[in-house]
């Protein structure tokens, strides 16, 4: 019988035993189990609203399954979970019991609106959401199209440059997505933490400048450790201030034509599927949908 340890911080060894879990389980599912956000608090031992929960069952001595739980903005929570391969499909309930743990950390944390991801979902996550009263919610498109794409377009771009480019970044960025829950609250700390990630590369963090001013971005990243490699449009946003003016076709294509010169052959985004304008803009520009990432979400009352 599993039994489970709820860690509001995790050591060296709570870490390297968490992050093999999630290599065995990504080598089954062909993703990563948690999102960058989530990975990022992972690896720096939790803050201020973090909490991992491992499932242990006697007689392994590794992790059986792990949630997480990462406060957002205000009474907003984050949660994602995964359970070894070796360990799904048995009568023994890891993957329900964790979430109804963690939603629980969240109650006796004030409660609040709560977003569970899973990638690629399937009808097991559809009964464990019913079964702790989540509902459906946002669902993401991941799309992919071949490279290099032959369209011809006219923007000049430069390089992002660390340690000058942050403050006018983080305005435009967080004004464009102001009513985006995960992209719309990014702080100085958050865009150093990406800097400092080995993926990140400033000659594929492209900048649009009008009138000496930050009119659009594309922030690509590539995926070395991806299977074939790819190459992200990770972040992509035009001011406000220049909406309407064609922007946003034509820097899509700047980051693809920069992942094709650094020997990418496979580009990849992520949309929201309620994004009409965005999805019909990328299937013209000839993306396709690979899968689809849901959000289980709900209103968790205050416990504590």
């Amino acid at each position: 019988m599993h039994h489970l340890e709820v860690k509001r911080q995790m050591g060296a060894p709570d870490i390297a035993a968490v992050s093999e879990l999630l290599d065995v389980a990504a080598e089954v599912d062909g993703h990563r189990a948690l999102g960058e956000h989530q990975w990022l608090d992972l690896v720096q031992g939790g803050r201020h609203g973090f909490a991992g929960l491992v499932a242990w069952e006697p007689g392994h001595d590794h992790p059986v399954g792990y949630a997480q739980v990462t406060r957002g903005h205000g009474a907003d929570w984050a949660l994602e979970y995964v359970v070894d391969p070796h360990h799904r499909d048995s009568d023994c309930d890891i993957d329900a019991d964790l979430v109804r743990a963690a939603l629980e950390v969240i109650g006796d944390e004030g409660g609040g609106h709560v977003h569970l991801w899973v990638p690629k979902p399937r009808e097991v996550h559809d009964d464990i959401a019913r079964r702790v009263g989540l509902q459906r919610g946002r669902e993401l498109l991941q799309m992919r199209r071949p490279l290099p794409v032959d369209e011809p377009y006219e923007l000049v771009t430069r390089p992002f440059r660390p340690g000058h480019d942050e403050a006018a970044w983080l305005d435009v960025n967080n004004r464009a997505f102001a009513r985006h829950p995960e992209q719309g609250d990014w702080s100085l700390a958050t865009l150093e933490e990406r800097e400092g990630e080995p993926w990140f590369d400033p000659e594929g963090f492209l900048l649009h400048e009008r009138d000496s001013r930050l009119a659009g971005f594309c922030w690509t990243k590539i995926h070395i450790d991806h299977d074939p490699v790819l190459g992200e449009i990770y972040v992509i946003a035009v001011d406000p201030d220049f909406q309407g003016k064609g922007l946003g076709r034509a820097l899509v294509l700047a980051g693809l034509d920069s992942l094709s010169e650094r020997g990418v052959g496979t580009g990849m985004l992520y949309v929201d599927a309620s994004n009409t304008p965005a999805v019909s803009l990328y299937r013209d520009l000839g993306f396709e949908v690979d899968h689809i990432d849901r959000a289980y979400t709900g209103n968790i009352a205050a416990t504590g």
